[in-house]
């Protein structure tokens, strides 16, 4: 009987860890990054890498691609194609130097999709009438936050803020 528990013991604990690397290895596919397209390839190529976009922008000089990750995801790539069909530049725009370049009582929705994408999430401020778009992010490539941006009326960015995600809240405390 002894020797039946230590084998049945030895073959749980070898499945128990052959499950987890397993589920491990299933969790790290799901978490990597599209390969990245280079500079000059065609619209073809760097469909073929990437599949269809969420969301293509028109631009003055060609289209942007967008392959955003949310709602909960906290990456959003974009991809510039230039009038000639070709990559100009491929880039994750969900950063705080990116956010930065929204100008504040300039920028409009269009401007907003064309340089971060589609937010997470959309709500309201009831007080000033403000429409809220929120992007998850990694705030200096470590922090859990959310960037709000508020439009007025006119759909014009009135203000950006942010702050911790309270989806990685634990025990009321925000953190790693």
């Amino acid at each position: 009987m002894m020797e039946f528990s230590r084998r049945f013991a030895g073959e749980n604990m070898t499945n128990i860890v052959k499950i987890a690397i397993s589920a491990a290895a299933l969790a790290l596919a799901g978490c990597t990054l599209p390969q990245a397209p280079l500079p000059g390839e065609p619209l073809e190529a760097v469909r073929a890498k990437l599949g269809a976009p969420t969301a293509v922008y028109p631009m003055p000089d060609g289209q942007m691609l967008e392959y955003a990750t949310g709602p909960f995801g906290q990456y959003t790539y974009m991809a510039r194609i230039g009038q000639d069909g070709r990559l100009v530049s491929w880039e994750q725009v969900l950063t705080g130097e990116k956010f930065a370049t929204i100008k504040i009582d300039r920028a409009t929705k269009e401007d907003v999709l064309r340089t971060l994408g589609r937010p997470a999430e959309v709500s309201r401020v009831a007080l000033r009438n403000y429409e809220v778009w929120s992007y998850r992010y990694k705030e200096a490539g470590v922090w859990d936050s959310l960037m709000h941006v508020h439009f007025d009326e006119q759909g014009v960015v009135r203000q950006m803020m942010n702050g911790p995600d309270p989806r990685f809240e634990r025990d009321g405390k925000f953190g790693l």
